[in-house]
């Protein structure tokens, strides 16, 4: 295989809870997945290379690019990106933007960070678009939902949200190969007279909005039952839905795992398998930042290597259905 017919996913090592030696090591299991696959390692070049000897990396589909800084959850995202030029995340930007190789950046680092950076570093030039944190779901119906804003635009118009219908409709397009995605409006009601001002005013224009196939307000009890492929609201709202869902997903998994060690029932722990293999986050990749040229998918801090793994599956995946990615 030449090297034109390989792909580049860009990877800041740093930033994480769990430190490099997890990013990398994850890094390496997707490279076993895909052989079309190079992985860009960006960050302490040292504490790289001991992660990828000690993981026996192929070394002929690797790339490190040593950096001296970091940006940390402490640091004022705006502020960060612009004084701390040698800072991993910045790099990893530079490189995405520049390197027509690189379909994408996986980050588990400074959300606030990666949102500024990418807006700075991968804005579509002339276009103002809103970008948007989105995060997909597993829903009842045994599909995706896209729920976008999940947290990075927390007070919002009705033209942002608009914006974010149809950020996230491309997504599933290009994603899941979906040819008219449903969109839907959270709301507390139904009705199309429900939700507050924000809402009615979006609801108005989506429904008049003949180049998305929209189905109208949806409640928050039915916002994983597959009524719709992607579900639309402001960052604040959407961050509840997102962090509700896995809060009570947890805790179900744990009443089940309880159960389970007390009646010795394997079956229980066949059904904790299923459990954690749909529901917890390391196995659902990590959030994908919308409305920007190239994918940008932030990670959990506490990512694990197979939530990294996972992450760099669904930007190889992309990449694969050669998608127009605005």
């Amino acid at each position: 295989m030449d090297d034109k017919s390989k792909i580049t996913v860009v990877i800041d090592v740093m930033g994480s809870d769990k430190g490099p030696a997890t990013i990398v090591k994850g890094a390496c299991q997707a490279l076993e997945d895909s052989a079309d696959l190079v992985v860009c390692l960006v960050g302490d070049e040292s504490s790289i290379k001991a992660a990828l000897e000690e993981n026996g990396a192929p070394m002929d589909r690797v790339r490190i690019v040593g950096t001296t800084d970091v940006i940390t959850n402490y640091d004022h995202p705006v502020a960060a990106i612009q004084k701390k030029t040698d800072a991993s995340l910045v790099k990893a930007l530079t490189i995405l933007r520049d390197d027509p190789a690189c379909v994408g950046l996986v980050n588990a680092g400074s959300t606030g960070a990666l949102l500024v950076g990418s807006m700075m570093f991968l804005s579509n030039p002339g276009e103002r678009v809103r970008p948007a944190l989105a995060a997909v779901l597993p829903a009842e119906n045994g599909g995706f939902v896209c729920l976008v804003d999940t947290g990075a635009n927390i007070d919002c118009l009705p033209s942002m949200l608009v914006q974010f219908a149809h950020q996230g409709s491309q997504f599933m397009k290009d994603m899941y190969r979906l040819e008219n995605p449903k969109v839907g409006l959270l709301s507390n009601g139904a009705e199309e007279t429900k939700g507050n001002k924000l809402v009615k005013e979006t609801h108005l224009v989506l429904k008049e909005d003949k180049t998305i196939n929209f189905v109208g307000n949806i409640e928050g009890t039915n916002a994983l039952s597959g009524d719709c492929d992607v579900l639309v609201c402001d960052g604040f709202a959407g961050n509840q839905v997102l962090k509700n869902s896995e809060g009570i997903a947890r805790r179900i998994i744990m009443d089940i795992v309880k159960y389970a060690k007390q009646t010795g029932e394997p079956k229980f722990m066949a059904l904790v398998q299923h459990l954690m293999a749909t529901y917890d986050f390391n196995s659902l990749g990590g959030g994908i930042v919308l409305g920007v040229t190239k994918p940008v998918i932030k990670a959990h801090g506490a990512a694990n290597e197979a939530s990294i793994r996972n992450t760099v599956k669904m930007l190889v995946n992309l990449a694969h259905n050669k998608n127009i990615y605005v």
